[in-house]
């Protein structure tokens, strides 16, 4: 790597931000970055210098094994160490650094007029009151806590809490369907279930206790269910003034299992001593898709989670402590677990914790709450960018975005004409765009541009973060040098990569290390152009990518064929204006099954329980038969090419059926052509 002189248009960093910035230039970068490879002890000691640890650590900073051919495959950061994260995200700037009285939240609900200040002292006085209520309930260190809450302060709590106590967390997405949330308590055997009794998103009022009801329910169908009880939080939006649940919705009650949050935090106590853990104990298990089609438990673990979310936090928002820092995330996504809760208050920072969705009750909010708060560090997602340049710069104008000195994206690639309107009409062409490239698994930045150092280019994340190697290799293993593109993999582990997949370690080691021995297989293609940048392509995998969320085709194509008149379905992503890709269904019915607009309709409903809203599909193309080669595998790449209208397929014969292809040609939908 070499500092960048390019043909290609860049953005430089601008003067006043590289004055106080952390990493000021691009050869700083690169000093870091190569100590960060040389010195990995010294370089992540230094970093771990900074918190607080019960116990000094007996093993290296990092061990590991990345070799399937070597035995099993293993990562390890501080061994022998014993730690509390909550105790320093929270008790150490309360009661070390003099930070009670600094805001951590800025709470904005769906509805404007429901916002709340946190500041660090009333956030550690709930988090202690919280654990104490888990505490009470049985929940003791190891045990996992499903947590299934809309993004209100009381998710931030519970999950603290969890931590403080030495329970794992289990955070399911609040638009999961009872399905998705039933087989996530059933893999994780949780014994508590927190949950909320509604949510409004924007006008939609959803009854979300019904929901976790009926998961709840169907985990006793398949099996004797886990969860003993239920904690179930009023939502603010849902109180009248006087703190009692108001009638616009029916909460159905077990007093057998379930319990009201309010009734049980009134009495309890302001003190909880935090459970002093080893290094390697786990901190959460957060599901993500397979390409089987079951959700993998991805586990992270205490130290090298802490160490690796508050130096990406640090370094690639350039935080420093006045700033305001909002990210438009969900916590049930990993990038609400890092970057809104353990990034941020491990650096004492201010966030905006927001609950709505950008055009409710205008288009302008996302604005408005910018102005209202005079956020500084902006981080969300290309969707959501798409999706407000419809309406063009107008709505912008009636707002102050003066404050605005980062911009941030994350979930997907961005496309260079969505970069560039985000940096000339949000960041009036003076705010730097950091592209973030990172996964589930990864637990923070792995390719990114820090603000001060690295020249722009629009769509590339650029280039490593510290202590990150990568490396592209072709479909034989072999590593790419110079120019080159292939598949994306990491030569050695960061602190905060995955452990395991939680009880199915067999599974974690096919899936990231067999492809490739030696190395961690990202799953995602990337190009490496001539001055060093890499570009993310896309999934390489059987994965798609909707609107920043990543799906399984397998899973899509499971709830399709469950209904009774579906005999096959193959599933296919297709670029979307807004959503970046979107669903494409083939189908294929049993005889005699006539395909109509009732049956697209049905189809997509039974998606939307199986999976949640988010996995709607916006195409389903009737398939008289699919296309598959001699051994029955169905050619996929194919089935990409019909749904984008492409005529040119390249070579065909490996196909079974050639005239299959004319066929689905001729029958595509109508609304894709």
């Amino acid at each position: 790597m070499v500092v960048p002189e390019s043909q290609d248009k860049m953005y430089h960093p601008p003067g006043d931000l590289q004055r106080d910035a952390h990493v000021p230039d691009f050869n700083s970068y690169l000093t870091l970055y190569r100590k960060s490879l040389e010195n990995p002890e010294a370089f992540w000691k230094e970093i771990a210098d900074d918190f607080f640890w019960k116990k000094p650590a007996t093993g290296p900073m990092l061990q590991y094994n990345f070799d399937v051919t070597k035995g099993n495959i293993y990562v390890k950061c501080m061994e022998g160490a014993k730690t509390n994260i909550c105790y320093n995200v929270l008790d150490r700037h309360v009661r070390e650094r003099n930070l009670g009285e600094k805001v951590a939240y800025y709470w904005e609900g769906n509805s404007p007029d429901h916002h709340m200040t946190i500041t660090y002292r009333q956030l550690l006085s709930q988090v202690c009151r919280c654990a104490n209520v888990l505490k009470q309930m049985g929940v003791k260190k190891g045990d996992r806590v499903s947590i299934y809450l809309p993004m209100i302060p009381e998710l931030v709590y519970t999950m603290l809490a969890c931590a403080r106590i030495g329970a794992v967390h289990s955070i399911v997405f609040a638009g999961f369907s009872a399905e998705s949330l039933c087989e996530r308590i059933m893999d994780a055997q949780s014994s508590i279930l927190v949950t909320a009794d509604g949510v409004y998103r924007g006008e939609k009022l959803i009854n979300l206790k019904q929901i976790a009801d009926e998961a709840l329910e169907k985990c006793r169908e398949k099996a004797s269910s886990s969860v003993t009880k239920c904690l179930v939080v009023k939502h603010p939006a849902l109180r009248t003034k006087s703190g009692a649940a108001c009638n616009k919705l029916q909460t159905p009650w077990d007093s057998e299992c379930d319990v009201w949050w309010d009734e049980v935090m009134r009495d309890s106590p302001e003190e909880c001593e935090p459970e002093w853990l080893d290094a390697e104990d786990p901190l959460f298990i957060l599901y993500t898709s397979g390409s089987t089609g079951k959700p993998k438990g991805v586990l992270h673990t205490v130290a090298g989670y802490l160490l690796y979310t508050s130096l990406t936090f640090k370094y690639v928002f350039d935080h420093h402590h006045d700033d305001v820092y909002w990210c438009t995330a969900d916590i049930g996504w990993i990038t609400g677990h890092s970057y809104i809760t353990y990034g941020p208050l491990a650096n004492g920072a201010t966030s905006v914790l927001f609950e709505g969705i950008p055009v409710h009750p205008h288009i302008g909010r996302f604005w408005e709450v910018i102005e209202k708060y005079k956020v500084t560090t902006f981080y969300t997602a290309p969707t959501a960018i798409r999706l407000l340049m419809k309406y063009g710069r107008e709505p912008l104008q009636k707002y102050d975005l003066s404050s605005l000195r980062i911009l941030g994206t994350v979930g997907e690639p961005i496309n260079p004409e969505a970069w560039n309107w985000y940096y000339e009409a949000v960041g009036q062409s003076r705010c730097p765009v950091v592209d973030t490239f990172w996964q589930t698994e990864t637990g923070g930045h792995v390719l990114t541009p820090l603000p001060a150092a690295t020249p722009l280019k629009p769509g590339s994340a650029s280039f490593p973060f510290f202590g990150v190697e990568p490396t592209i290799l072709n479909e034989h293993g072999e590593e790419l040098e110079g120019e080159a593109e292939g598949y994306l993999v990491f030569r050695r582990p960061w602190p905060g990569i995955m452990r395991t997949v939680y009880k199915n370690h067999e599974r974690f080691e096919n899936t990231y290390f067999k492809k490739f021995p030696g190395f961690y297989v990202t799953g995602d293609g990337c190009r490496r152009d001539k001055d060093g940048y890499y570009w993310i392509t896309g999934r390489i995998d059987d994965m798609l990518n909707v609107s920043g969320h990543l799906m399984s085709t397998a899973e899509v194509e499971a709830a399709l064929t469950e209904h009774p008149a579906v005999a096959e379905a193959a599933v296919v992503s297709r670029p979307h204006k807004v959503k970046g890709e979107c669903l494409y269904c083939f189908v294929t019915l049993k005889d005699s099954r006539e395909f109509n607009r009732i049956l697209v309709e049905e189809l997509k409903r039974l998606v939307r329980e199986k999976i949640g809203p988010i996995a709607t599909p916006d195409f389903i193309q009737n398939a008289p038969a699919l296309p598959k080669t001699r051994s029955g595998k169905i050619m996929r790449r194919i089935l990409r090419q019909i749904a984008r209208n492409e005529k040119d397929l390249g070579d065909l014969s490996t196909l079974a059926e050639p005239k299959v292809v004319e066929v689905l040609f001729s029958q595509r939908c109508e609304a894709a052509a």
